[in-house]
């Protein structure tokens, strides 16, 4: 009689990756693939709505221009007010459930908007609750994130760190490139839901945008309940309130608003202020070929150079990204007034260049503040950082709906500049108070 052996246990009582005795490296990199995976899927559902929204009125949905707005903005609030609650769960429900749980989740505003397009009387409070669902995907980078670095030593997190949050910003772009694509035709298995009609008289498939994500958030939510496990790491809410009294969280969050909460609040309204900046102009750019370009630009360089961050510290990093943004922010104020379509392409230059200067300094931070805190608290410093850039969206598209994109553009270059010194002055310059 063979004797039965005893399934593994998904709680690790001994963890310790700066102790090579306790640290099993391939259950560290299995955590983060599959925790990236779920990530992906998470910024393609937050950012579904500002894929989906553009080709609203073009199937007969009678939204104005500031309600759009609204609509693309409201998850950026939504992830942010997840991430407040996101970042407290990495030591009490611990990875297995953690992603588990988050990436089913994932499935209710897919489901929500599959449904929701297919009826033009769907009330605008409807959307707006749609897009609000939507924020899961923004809130669980909150708690990925930390609960990853917790299986990385410091020598490997900003590779580890970079390549998750890079990888997972591609679902940005993945959404915008893969909306435009399947709302073009039935998706297989699915010919009994009927198109959508466009007042142009032509068949969209616009329900397929949400519909087509359903089945690998599905994948990811089995994949973490039966790979992955919890390390004992724990705390409470209570002791995990004590990042709040350092200087250095609050230094750090106001420079990730800066790379981060204008990377994603750009990502999210690009496509709307190509509409309204250029749109009344005869061939004018279509929006859905554009607004993919920049986030993906900038979530492969802050894949790219988290190695880089590794081997020459975060900090260089995130002062070249202040920089550039600011150089980038500059460019763009110049395109924002045309009198002339073909300026649209310095626009997309002033963009692109922001997004990608956005790309270091995201991978810079987040290299940065698991050498300026412990592990425990460089876990809540990234998910708090992380919340309070989420809003991103939501500031983006508020301030557009509220002044003028020259206006707006001024107020981030101003932004750039006083986080650009920041940086400088605690952690890039010789001498500098947390050398990162």
């Amino acid at each position: 009689m063979s004797a039965i052996t005893s399934p593994a246990p998904v709680d690790l009582t001994t963890w310790d990756p700066e102790n090579e005795a306790t640290w099993d490296s391939r259950l560290a990199w299995r955590t983060l693939w599959i925790t990236t995976y779920s990530l992906l899927l998470g910024f393609a559902t937050w950012y579904l709505v500002s894929a989906i929204a553009p080709r609203l009125t073009a199937i007969g949905f009678d939204l104005s221009t500031v309600q759009l707005y609204w609509l693309a903005a409201i998850p950026g609030l939504a992830g942010g007010l997840l991430r407040f609650g996101y970042m407290f769960l990495p030591p009490i429900v611990g990875t297995r459930r953690l992603i588990g749980w988050s990436s089913l989740l994932l499935a209710l505003p897919m489901i929500g908007w599959t449904l929701a397009v297919r009826d033009t009387s769907t009330p605008y409070w409807v959307l707006l609750a749609l897009a609000f669902s939507a924020g899961i995907g923004g809130g669980v980078f909150a708690g990925y994130m930390p609960s990853t670095s917790y299986f990385f030593p410091k020598r490997l997190q900003g590779t580890a760190l970079g390549l998750q949050a890079g990888i997972g910003n591609f679902g940005i772009g993945l959404v915008q490139v893969l909306v435009p694509w399947v709302i073009g035709f039935g998706l297989f298995g699915t010919w009994f839901l009927d198109p959508q009609t466009t007042t142009a008289g032509a068949n969209m498939w616009l329900h397929n945008g949400g519909l087509v994500l359903i089945p690998w958030a599905v994948l990811a939510s089995i994949l973490g309940f039966v790979f992955l496990k919890r390390v004992p790491v724990k705390a409470n809410i209570r002791e995990q309130m004590d990042i709040f009294r350092l200087k250095h969280t609050w230094i750090m969050t106001a420079i990730y608003m800066m790379t981060f909460g204008a990377y994603a609040g750009l990502a999210a309204q690009m496509g709307l202020i190509i509409v309204n900046v250029y749109g009344g102009f005869e061939n004018a750019p279509d929006p859905l070929t554009y607004a993919w370009i920049g986030p993906a630009v900038g979530a492969a360089v802050r894949a790219a150079s988290g190695p880089l961050c590794d081997r020459f510290g975060g900090a260089p990093f995130t002062l070249i990204s202040g920089i550039g943004m600011t150089a980038g922010t500059i460019l763009t104020l110049f395109f924002l007034t045309p009198t002339d379509v073909n300026e649209f392409w310095g626009f997309l230059a002033g963009m692109i260049t922001i997004f990608v200067f956005a790309g270091f300094g995201n991978a810079g931070t987040f290299k940065q503040m698991p050498m300026i805190f412990p592990k425990r608290q460089a876990g809540g410093v990234v998910g708090f950082t992380s919340a309070v850039a989420a809003f991103g969206p939501f500031i983006v598209g508020m301030a557009l709906s509220a002044v003028s994109p020259t206006v707006f553009f001024v107020v981030c270059a101003v932004w750039c500049v006083l986080c650009t010194g920041l940086t400088w002055w605690f952690y890039a310059r010789p001498g500098a108070e947390a050398k990162s």
